[in-house]
């Protein structure tokens, strides 16, 4: 029977793991952590892992299989790249689209990834029986696991995720530094709620998201200006026809592609 260690910067959170049997049990060394791992899980903010991955290069084996969950893949790939060398084929580049605006092992769910998607974006360099390695693992928490290439990837989750996270932040900070910030929040509805809630996300791991994928973030949000300058033209010179026709395109497409959550499977946030 196998077991899952834990590997932190906080002992409390270490701690915390075990208490509610996230993990088997905890280390505060990551050599001791992954010594004799047959599969290492990298959770860590985008921005920190070619440090992490410098740190097990020499640990990492022919038979390990190194994984992540972080919300890009391009760079971390090019970091796995440059930490791993040649045993870059054992590291199979991963994202589950699944979690909330919550972070810390706290938020932690049993049924966290069950009915949800899983990306995986191996390349040509990557071992095919560590890619159905990690396949395995995550459907055996329930994921729905798809491959995809990364830069596809990284353009896909800055419009669906990146973006609205970046829109969400804007706003918040935008009306919180209106001098009557208090009313606006207290005469804020449940659309306003609904549309923020993300902005109750982590902000080191976010603001290291933006900066790795910023490529494609830049492209979306500067055709997301032009588009909202042609909204303020049509506000400005009362062209209700023009904004009827976006309003109804955009519920359209929201009723055709976006598709509410099974009863009683959580939705999928990140």
């Amino acid at each position: 029977m196998g077991e899952v260690v834990g590997y932190g910067r906080s002992l409390a959170n270490l701690k915390l793991a075990v208490d509610l049997g996230v993990v088997d049990h905890a280390e505060t060394s990551i050599d001791a952590a992954i010594e004799n791992a047959d599969v290492v899980v990298l959770a860590v903010p985008v921005g920190a892992m070619g440090e992490i991955l410098g740190r097990i290069a020499d640990s990492v084996t022919r038979e390990t299989v190194v994984t992540d969950v972080g919300s890009v893949k391009a760079e971390v790939l090019l970091a796995a790249r440059e930490a791993l060398g040649s045993k870059v084929s054992r590291f199979v580049p991963g994202h589950p689209i699944a979690g909330t605006e919550q972070s810390g092992v706290a938020a932690a769910r049993e049924d966290l990834f069950e009915h949800h998607k899983v990306i995986l974006t191996p390349d040509a360099e990557t071992d095919p029986g560590a890619v159905e390695t990690v396949r395995a693992m995550w459907e055996a928490v329930g994921g729905i696991v798809r491959t995809m290439d990364a830069q596809q990837h990284d353009m896909v989750l800055a419009a669906s995720s990146h973006l609205p996270h970046v829109l969400a932040f804007a706003l918040v900070d935008m009306l919180v530094r209106r001098d009557e910030h208090r009313e606006i929040f207290d005469y804020a509805a449940g659309g306003f709620r609904d549309f923020t809630r993300i902005a109750g996300s982590d902000p080191v791991m976010w603001s290291d998201i933006c900066a790795a994928n910023a490529g494609p973030v830049l492209e979306l949000i500067e055709q997301y200006r032009e588009d909202l300058k042609e909204l303020a033209r049509a506000i400005e010179q009362g062209d209700g026809k023009w904004l009827e026709q976006v309003f109804r395109r955009a519920r359209r497409a929201r009723e055709t592609y976006i598709k509410p959550p099974e009863p009683d499977v959580p939705e999928a946030r990140e």
